[in-house]
């Protein structure tokens, strides 16, 4: 079976938490983490409204946190998500909840 993340990008708010987290738990250096912020915008949407959104996205460091899975735990990325959404766990049932603004990685 394979496993994924499911991440509301409409509820993330750019804290980089899930970067840091990461960064932690893997011992990672400054700089470098599994998993990355992007910031997309700003950009006018009319009427002197702006727009501006964040996507989690995974890096090649990414392991799944393999070990902390294994002992039934989350990925420590979702375990801090301070926003709440980041959503771990078989594909094809993250796949079912997809909806707008919603990304699927593979792990």
């Amino acid at each position: 079976m394979a496993y994924g993340l499911l991440i509301d990008t409409e509820w993330c708010t750019g804290c980089h938490t899930c970067e840091m987290a990461c960064q932690m738990h893997n011992g990672l250096p400054v700089g470098q983490t599994g998993i990355i912020v992007q910031e997309i915008g700003p950009w006018e949407i009319g009427d002197g409204k702006w727009q501006l959104s964040y996507l989690p996205a995974l890096t090649s460091q990414c392991s799944g946190c393999a070990s902390r899975v294994a002992e039934g735990k989350q990925p420590t990325c979702v375990q801090h998500c301070q926003a709440k959404c980041m959503e771990y766990g078989a594909i094809e049932e993250l796949a079912a909840t997809m909806g707008p603004k919603k990304v699927l990685c593979a792990l």
